[in-house]
Protein backbone atom coordinates (compact mmCIF):
# COMPACT_ATOMS: atom_id res chain seq x y z
CA UNK A 1 0.00 0.00 0.00
CA UNK A 2 1.13 3.32 -1.08
CA UNK A 3 0.86 6.73 -0.30
CA UNK A 4 0.63 8.80 3.17
CA UNK A 5 -1.89 6.82 5.32
CA UNK A 6 0.90 6.71 8.73
CA UNK A 7 2.18 10.48 7.70
CA UNK A 8 -0.28 12.70 6.58
CA UNK A 9 1.72 15.36 5.34
CA UNK A 10 -0.59 18.08 5.39
CA UNK A 11 -0.14 17.59 9.35
CA UNK A 12 3.40 19.46 8.70
CA UNK A 13 4.29 22.73 8.12
CA UNK A 14 3.10 23.93 4.40
CA UNK A 15 -0.06 24.82 2.30
CA UNK A 16 -2.00 22.44 0.87
CA UNK A 17 -5.41 23.03 -1.84
CA UNK A 18 -8.20 21.29 -1.95
CA UNK A 19 -11.06 21.38 -4.84
CA UNK A 20 -14.25 23.51 -5.20
CA UNK A 21 -17.67 23.01 -5.15
CA UNK A 22 -17.43 19.60 -7.38
CA UNK A 23 -21.22 19.28 -7.85
CA UNK A 24 -22.45 22.99 -7.98
CA UNK A 25 -19.64 23.10 -10.95
CA UNK A 26 -21.04 20.09 -12.55
CA UNK A 27 -24.34 20.59 -12.43
CA UNK A 28 -24.50 24.85 -13.16
CA UNK A 29 -21.43 25.09 -15.31
CA UNK A 30 -21.00 21.66 -17.11
CA UNK A 31 -24.72 20.45 -17.53
CA UNK A 32 -24.33 17.16 -16.03
CA UNK A 33 -27.38 15.77 -14.08
CA UNK A 34 -26.97 14.36 -10.72
CA UNK A 35 -29.64 12.76 -9.46
CA UNK A 36 -29.62 13.78 -5.84
CA UNK A 37 -26.86 15.55 -5.72
CA UNK A 38 -25.09 12.05 -6.11
CA UNK A 39 -21.75 12.94 -8.05
CA UNK A 40 -20.77 9.48 -7.80
CA UNK A 41 -23.17 7.73 -10.24
CA UNK A 42 -20.47 9.55 -12.65
CA UNK A 43 -18.01 6.59 -12.00
CA UNK A 44 -20.84 4.33 -13.39
CA UNK A 45 -19.86 5.55 -17.21
CA UNK A 46 -16.59 6.14 -19.43
CA UNK A 47 -18.22 8.93 -19.63
CA UNK A 48 -18.52 10.17 -16.61
CA UNK A 49 -15.17 9.20 -15.62
CA UNK A 50 -13.61 11.21 -18.01
CA UNK A 51 -15.68 14.19 -16.82
CA UNK A 52 -14.25 13.96 -13.47
CA UNK A 53 -10.77 13.36 -14.55
CA UNK A 54 -10.74 16.42 -16.28
CA UNK A 55 -11.99 18.49 -13.10
CA UNK A 56 -9.35 17.02 -11.01
CA UNK A 57 -6.75 17.70 -13.63
CA UNK A 58 -7.66 21.73 -13.34
CA UNK A 59 -6.80 21.31 -9.47
CA UNK A 60 -4.00 19.59 -10.49
CA UNK A 61 -2.41 21.79 -12.62
CA UNK A 62 -3.07 24.65 -9.84
CA UNK A 63 -1.14 22.96 -7.38
CA UNK A 64 1.22 22.04 -9.46
CA UNK A 65 1.64 25.84 -10.79
CA UNK A 66 1.57 27.18 -7.23
CA UNK A 67 3.67 24.57 -5.67
CA UNK A 68 1.23 23.39 -3.37
CA UNK A 69 0.30 20.00 -2.02
CA UNK A 70 -2.97 19.04 -3.00
CA UNK A 71 -6.02 16.92 -1.16
CA UNK A 72 -7.95 14.74 -3.79
CA UNK A 73 -10.78 14.43 -2.55
CA UNK A 74 -13.24 11.51 -3.90
CA UNK A 75 -17.05 12.36 -5.27
CA UNK A 76 -19.00 10.05 -3.08
CA UNK A 77 -20.24 12.60 -0.48
CA UNK A 78 -23.83 10.47 -1.22
CA UNK A 79 -22.09 7.27 -1.34
CA UNK A 80 -24.00 5.95 1.77
CA UNK A 81 -26.80 3.97 2.48
CA UNK A 82 -29.23 5.74 2.20
CA UNK A 83 -28.43 8.03 -0.53
CA UNK A 84 -27.29 5.21 -2.22
CA UNK A 85 -30.88 3.12 -1.60
CA UNK A 86 -32.36 6.24 -3.90
CA UNK A 87 -30.35 5.96 -6.88
CA UNK A 88 -30.50 2.36 -6.81
CA UNK A 89 -27.01 0.99 -5.45
CA UNK A 90 -27.06 -1.70 -2.63
CA UNK A 91 -24.39 -2.23 -0.61
CA UNK A 92 -22.16 -4.22 -2.71
CA UNK A 93 -22.63 -1.68 -5.26
CA UNK A 94 -21.83 0.98 -2.89
CA UNK A 95 -18.50 -0.48 -1.92
CA UNK A 96 -17.73 -0.90 -5.55
CA UNK A 97 -18.28 2.93 -6.03
CA UNK A 98 -15.90 3.85 -3.17
CA UNK A 99 -13.42 1.81 -4.26
CA UNK A 100 -13.56 2.59 -8.20
CA UNK A 101 -13.15 6.65 -6.47
CA UNK A 102 -9.94 6.10 -5.11
CA UNK A 103 -8.44 3.86 -7.90
CA UNK A 104 -9.38 6.84 -10.00
CA UNK A 105 -7.74 9.06 -7.33
CA UNK A 106 -4.38 6.77 -7.21
CA UNK A 107 -4.48 6.96 -10.71
CA UNK A 108 -4.18 10.80 -11.18
CA UNK A 109 -1.61 10.73 -8.13
CA UNK A 110 0.63 8.54 -9.97
CA UNK A 111 0.58 10.90 -13.31
CA UNK A 112 0.50 14.09 -11.16
CA UNK A 113 2.36 13.90 -8.15
CA UNK A 114 5.84 15.60 -7.66
CA UNK A 115 8.74 16.67 -4.61
CA UNK A 116 6.77 19.96 -4.40
CA UNK A 117 3.20 18.89 -4.87
CA UNK A 118 2.35 15.58 -2.39
CA UNK A 119 -0.85 14.28 -3.30
CA UNK A 120 -3.08 12.95 -0.51
CA UNK A 121 -5.96 10.93 -1.38
CA UNK A 122 -9.25 11.04 0.62
CA UNK A 123 -11.99 9.09 0.73
CA UNK A 124 -15.11 11.07 1.12
CA UNK A 125 -17.97 10.76 3.53
CA UNK A 126 -21.14 12.97 3.49
CA UNK A 127 -23.60 13.19 6.42
CA UNK A 128 -26.48 10.68 6.95
CA UNK A 129 -28.91 13.20 6.33
CA UNK A 130 -29.30 16.40 4.47
CA UNK A 131 -26.23 18.72 5.34
CA UNK A 132 -28.96 21.82 5.99
CA UNK A 133 -30.87 19.78 8.47
CA UNK A 134 -30.13 18.56 11.74
CA UNK A 135 -29.42 14.84 12.29
CA UNK A 136 -30.75 12.79 14.80
CA UNK A 137 -28.51 9.27 15.22
CA UNK A 138 -26.66 8.82 18.44
CA UNK A 139 -22.95 8.72 18.06
CA UNK A 140 -23.00 4.47 18.20
CA UNK A 141 -25.98 4.35 15.45
CA UNK A 142 -23.71 6.73 13.29
CA UNK A 143 -20.67 4.64 13.79
CA UNK A 144 -22.24 1.52 12.72
CA UNK A 145 -24.17 3.86 9.64
CA UNK A 146 -20.50 5.03 8.26
CA UNK A 147 -18.53 1.82 9.38
CA UNK A 148 -18.98 0.40 6.01
CA UNK A 149 -18.08 3.06 3.95
CA UNK A 150 -14.87 3.73 5.81
CA UNK A 151 -13.77 -0.06 5.38
CA UNK A 152 -14.46 0.24 1.56
CA UNK A 153 -11.98 2.86 1.49
CA UNK A 154 -9.41 1.39 4.18
CA UNK A 155 -9.30 -1.54 1.05
CA UNK A 156 -8.16 0.81 -0.79
CA UNK A 157 -4.95 3.39 -1.59
CA UNK A 158 -6.73 6.30 0.04
CA UNK A 159 -4.99 7.64 2.51
CA UNK A 160 -7.41 8.92 5.00
CA UNK A 161 -11.36 9.75 5.12
CA UNK A 162 -12.38 12.90 5.10
CA UNK A 163 -15.89 14.26 6.06
CA UNK A 164 -17.72 16.71 5.08
CA UNK A 165 -20.62 18.97 5.96
CA UNK A 166 -21.47 17.82 9.35
CA UNK A 167 -23.88 19.98 11.87
CA UNK A 168 -24.04 17.79 14.50
CA UNK A 169 -21.58 16.23 17.10
CA UNK A 170 -23.05 12.71 17.34
CA UNK A 171 -22.34 12.04 13.73
CA UNK A 172 -18.68 13.16 13.85
CA UNK A 173 -18.18 11.32 16.83
CA UNK A 174 -19.33 7.72 15.17
CA UNK A 175 -17.18 8.76 12.26
CA UNK A 176 -14.34 9.54 14.15
CA UNK A 177 -14.58 6.36 16.03
CA UNK A 178 -15.21 4.35 13.30
CA UNK A 179 -12.29 5.53 11.46
CA UNK A 180 -9.92 4.93 14.43
CA UNK A 181 -11.50 1.13 14.58
CA UNK A 182 -10.72 0.80 10.76
CA UNK A 183 -7.19 2.64 11.87
CA UNK A 184 -7.82 5.00 8.84
CA UNK A 185 -6.78 8.91 9.98
CA UNK A 186 -9.95 11.22 9.27
CA UNK A 187 -10.43 14.71 8.90
CA UNK A 188 -13.91 15.99 10.10
CA UNK A 189 -15.74 18.89 9.32
CA UNK A 190 -18.43 20.86 10.40
CA UNK A 191 -20.78 22.84 8.66
CA UNK A 192 -22.68 26.48 10.20
CA UNK A 193 -25.11 29.01 9.71
CA UNK A 194 -24.61 32.69 9.36
CA UNK A 195 -24.37 33.07 13.32
CA UNK A 196 -21.47 30.94 13.28
CA UNK A 197 -23.32 27.91 15.12
CA UNK A 198 -24.34 24.40 13.94
CA UNK A 199 -27.95 24.04 13.13
CA UNK A 200 -28.95 23.07 16.30
CA UNK A 201 -27.10 26.20 18.30
CA UNK A 202 -24.09 24.20 19.26
CA UNK A 203 -20.93 26.99 19.26
CA UNK A 204 -18.29 25.40 16.84
CA UNK A 205 -15.52 25.33 19.20
CA UNK A 206 -17.99 23.17 21.56
CA UNK A 207 -18.70 20.86 18.78
CA UNK A 208 -14.45 20.54 18.22
CA UNK A 209 -13.92 19.82 21.71
CA UNK A 210 -16.93 17.35 22.38
CA UNK A 211 -15.46 15.12 19.42
CA UNK A 212 -12.46 15.87 20.96
CA UNK A 213 -13.63 14.80 24.55
CA UNK A 214 -15.24 11.72 23.24
CA UNK A 215 -13.27 10.27 21.13
CA UNK A 216 -9.45 10.88 22.80
CA UNK A 217 -8.66 13.46 20.15
CA UNK A 218 -9.20 10.58 17.30
CA UNK A 219 -9.73 13.12 14.50
CA UNK A 220 -6.12 14.13 12.82
CA UNK A 221 -7.72 17.46 12.32
CA UNK A 222 -10.90 19.44 11.67
CA UNK A 223 -12.07 21.57 9.28
CA UNK A 224 -15.17 24.09 8.51
CA UNK A 225 -17.13 23.80 4.66
CA UNK A 226 -19.77 24.64 3.14
CA UNK A 227 -20.52 28.11 4.65
CA UNK A 228 -18.87 31.45 3.90
CA UNK A 229 -16.51 33.28 5.69
CA UNK A 230 -18.63 36.23 7.19
CA UNK A 231 -20.47 33.42 8.97
CA UNK A 232 -17.60 31.79 10.88
CA UNK A 233 -15.35 34.14 11.58
CA UNK A 234 -16.79 35.35 14.33
CA UNK A 235 -16.71 31.99 15.74
CA UNK A 236 -12.99 31.85 15.48
CA UNK A 237 -10.76 32.92 18.41
CA UNK A 238 -6.79 33.08 18.07
CA UNK A 239 -6.16 32.21 21.52
CA UNK A 240 -8.58 29.79 21.91
CA UNK A 241 -6.40 26.19 22.23
CA UNK A 242 -9.44 24.28 20.11
CA UNK A 243 -8.00 26.66 17.18
CA UNK A 244 -5.23 24.42 17.14
CA UNK A 245 -7.12 21.56 15.73
CA UNK A 246 -8.90 23.59 12.61
CA UNK A 247 -6.42 22.80 9.89
CA UNK A 248 -8.85 23.47 6.94
CA UNK A 249 -11.54 25.76 5.21
CA UNK A 250 -13.85 24.92 2.51
CA UNK A 251 -16.05 27.81 2.28
CA UNK A 252 -19.25 28.78 0.24
CA UNK A 253 -18.57 31.38 -2.92
CA UNK A 254 -22.00 33.02 -1.74
CA UNK A 255 -22.45 34.57 1.87
CA UNK A 256 -26.47 33.78 1.48
CA UNK A 257 -27.55 31.14 3.95
CA UNK A 258 -28.09 27.67 3.61
CA UNK A 259 -32.17 28.18 3.45
CA UNK A 260 -31.35 31.18 0.46
CA UNK A 261 -28.81 28.56 -1.30
CA UNK A 262 -31.92 25.50 -0.79
CA UNK A 263 -34.34 27.29 -2.10
CA UNK A 264 -32.07 29.01 -4.99
CA UNK A 265 -32.14 28.07 -9.39
CA UNK A 266 -29.58 29.76 -10.02
CA UNK A 267 -25.31 29.33 -8.59
CA UNK A 268 -24.11 32.70 -6.68
CA UNK A 269 -20.53 32.38 -7.91
CA UNK A 270 -19.98 35.07 -5.31
CA UNK A 271 -15.87 37.17 -6.51
CA UNK A 272 -13.16 34.72 -6.34
CA UNK A 273 -10.70 37.70 -6.18
CA UNK A 274 -12.72 38.72 -2.68
CA UNK A 275 -13.08 35.25 -1.81
CA UNK A 276 -8.93 35.12 -1.91
CA UNK A 277 -8.69 38.19 0.08
CA UNK A 278 -10.81 36.63 2.52
CA UNK A 279 -8.63 33.48 2.91
CA UNK A 280 -5.56 35.43 3.15
CA UNK A 281 -6.80 37.36 5.73
CA UNK A 282 -7.74 33.89 7.79
CA UNK A 283 -4.15 32.43 7.39
CA UNK A 284 -2.73 36.08 8.70
CA UNK A 285 -4.78 35.21 11.80
CA UNK A 286 -4.85 31.89 11.93
CA UNK A 287 -1.78 30.41 10.62
CA UNK A 288 -2.66 27.37 11.31
CA UNK A 289 -4.79 26.87 8.90
CA UNK A 290 -2.97 25.03 6.16
CA UNK A 291 -5.47 23.36 3.80
CA UNK A 292 -7.39 25.86 1.49
CA UNK A 293 -9.86 25.10 -0.57
CA UNK A 294 -14.15 25.90 -1.82
CA UNK A 295 -17.43 24.23 -1.17
CA UNK A 296 -20.77 25.53 -3.40
CA UNK A 297 -20.85 27.39 -5.73
CA UNK A 298 -16.78 27.57 -6.06
CA UNK A 299 -14.40 26.36 -8.59
CA UNK A 300 -11.16 26.68 -10.04
CA UNK A 301 -11.16 30.49 -10.29
CA UNK A 302 -11.83 30.53 -7.01
CA UNK A 303 -8.84 28.25 -5.43
CA UNK A 304 -6.35 29.56 -8.04
CA UNK A 305 -7.46 32.98 -6.74
CA UNK A 306 -7.05 31.48 -3.11
CA UNK A 307 -3.87 30.24 -4.04
CA UNK A 308 -2.27 33.37 -5.79
CA UNK A 309 -3.78 35.44 -2.14
CA UNK A 310 -2.22 33.10 -0.20
CA UNK A 311 1.63 33.30 -1.84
Amino acid sequence: MTGYRADLPQLKPGLFVSDGGMETTLIFHEGVELPHFASFVLLDSEEGQARLRAYYERYLAIARRHGRGLILDSPTWRANPDWGAKLGYDAAGLKRINEASIALLDELRRSWQTAQTPIVVAGVIGPRGDGYAAGRMSAKEAEDYHAPQIASFAQTAADMVAAYTLNYVEEAIGIARAARALAMPCSISFTVETDGKLIGGRSLRDAVETVDRETDAAPAYFMINCAHPTHFEQALSADAPWISRLLGVKANASTKSHAELDESETLDSGDPIDLGRRYRRLRETYPGLRILGGCCGTDDRHVAAICEACA
